[in-house]
């Protein structure tokens, strides 16, 4: 039990971010989290350790996304924050990041939202591990059951979707297809392996 309890204490900041990134909503990314230990920990028994446990548990959270939207019968959501609160935002700026800096961050976490919002499941799921939850591309398609090449596809396609639309609005893109600010802060990353 206090094994189990380490493994929840691990992984239930990384499963909530994905929840919430798949389905948009606060509230049930949070039931699909309880849900996923729930089911984890009644079938830890079936875990063979073929895969990494990682794996595991997001193949778990994500086949109850994918049921929560079935469900809901609409497609995901991702909340961009509502107004700016310049309270809010003097409250959240750093010693050295200035208001400005900060509006500018959200406006981009904004324009990448609606930019998902835009994409097919399989990109945005895509999207969502490799550039939020850092997964390898291999680790990707382990996990969709699909091929390296698949998840390479679908990342390439998605990101060309958001880069059109930060050029839309008129934000800088790198060469290389990178945004300026991309990842969005605080998104995990790991080489491209």
């Amino acid at each position: 039990m206090d094994s189990f309890n380490q493994l929840v204490l691990r992984w239930e900041r990384p499963i909530y971010a994905l929840a919430y990134r798949v389905i948009g909503r606060e509230e049930d990314a949070r039931d699909v989290v309880q849900e996923t230990f729930l089911r984890a920990f009644r079938s830890i028994g079936g875990f063979k350790g073929q895969a990494k446990f990682s794996s595991w548990i997001y193949r778990i959270a994500l086949n109850l996304c994918r049921d929560w939207i079935r469900k809901q019968k609409r497609t995901p959501v991702l909340q961009a924050p509502e107004g700016v609160d310049v309270i809010e935002l003097a409250a959240d700026t750093g010693p050295t990041e200035s208001i400005e800096d900060l509006v500018a961050r959200r406006t981009m976490s904004e324009v990448v939202a609606r930019a998902m919002d835009l994409l097919p499941e399989e990109q945005r799921t895509a999207l969502i591990l490799k550039e939020y939850q850092g997964l390898t591309f291999q680790e990707i398609a382990d996990l969709l059951g699909c091929p390296l090449s698949t998840v390479k596809t679908r990342l390439y396609q998605g990101l060309l979707v958001v880069r059109r639309e930060l050029e839309k609005q008129g934000i800088p893109v790198r060469p290389a297809g990178r945004a300026v600010a991309w990842p969005p802060a605080g998104a995990a990353r790991q080489d491209p392996s």
